[in-house]
């Protein structure tokens, strides 16, 4: 064997060796068993915002199914039955944000915002609409809140039932009265395709009462809701261009034919939206 190999496979031998120690030693390393510790904890915070995930998908879905349900009311004579069966929805929606309440016990809700905030917002959109249908007004933040209130059983047998709440961010609640607006975009041409020329004009008015809130907080907001206030402004356009069209021009055009025309007429305001 040559000077040369033999030196080179001293430094082999003599790294491997140096690597056996080191590996040796880095059970007790202070620095990897607190690395250890960080894996184990952005480990179940990966996991806990994937479940929120999951839970928001499925109030996104069952409250947009609650919102299907409700366009009915323009359609059907017991709108009384539309709204308890729609309610029944709700309810099932409200324990799944039971389970988000569970999983941010004890957390801050703002690091798994972004998990949850697609369905908060949806749900907050049907709640509302379903509230203005019953009442003819906005539903409240804190009437919202009100019903995000439950009771957990506690885990020993001894102990009394636990209370979790859930409160929902400002910032939702005014994301989902901007979606609102498009629905009652749509319930105001569906109303009069059904011969209902009455809603139209509450509805007109009512739109422009969230238009001018909005307004007052302009860009001073999150940006979602100065992004969205432009939708707004064109629902607002829609809903006061059926009524023009009704208080000039009813007498004139068939009521079967009127939904046609306004859909007709929005055409352009829809090519705007898909625009910007």
């Amino acid at each position: 064997m040559s000077k040369r190999e033999d030196g080179g496979f001293g430094r082999k031998r003599k790294t491997e060796v140096g690597h056996k120690i080191e590996d040796s030693g880095s059970h007790n390393s202070p620095i990897i068993a607190a690395f250890r510790v960080f894996q184990q904890e952005l480990d179940s915070r990966y996991d806990k915002y994937e479940r929120l995930v999951k839970i928001s998908r499925d109030i996104t879905i069952e409250s947009k199914r609650t919102i299907f349900l409700l366009h009915r009311v323009t359609s059907v004579p017991d709108v009384e039955g539309i709204l308890k069966e729609a309610e029944v929805k709700l309810d099932g929606v409200r324990q799944k944000i039971g389970l988000i309440a569970e999983e941010l016990r004890g957390e801050d809700l703002y690091q798994f915002h972004r998990a949850i905030t697609p369905g908060i917002q949806e749900y907050v959109e049907a709640v509302s609409f379903h509230h203005f249908i019953k009442h003819r007004s906005l539903i409240s933040l804190e009437e919202i809140n009100a019903r995000l209130v439950f009771i957990r059983d506690s885990k020993g047998s001894d102990e009394s039932p636990s209370v979790l709440t859930f409160q929902i961010p400002a910032s939702d609640f005014l994301l989902g009265i901007a979606d609102l607006t498009g629905e009652l975009m749509r319930m105001c041409i569906s109303s009069v395709g059904n011969g209902d020329m009455d809603t139209p004009f509450q509805l007109s008015g009512f739109l422009r009462e969230i238009h001018d809130g909005f307004a007052l907080i302009g860009n001073t907001g999150p940006y979602e809701v100065s992004k969205k206030l432009h939708t707004l402004r064109q629902s607002l356009g829609k809903v006061e261009d059926a009524c023009y069209t009704l208080r000039v021009r009813g007498s004139e055009i068939p009521t079967h034919m009127l939904a046609d025309v306004f859909s007709s007429r929005a055409v352009p305001l829809d090519a705007d939206d898909n625009m910007a």
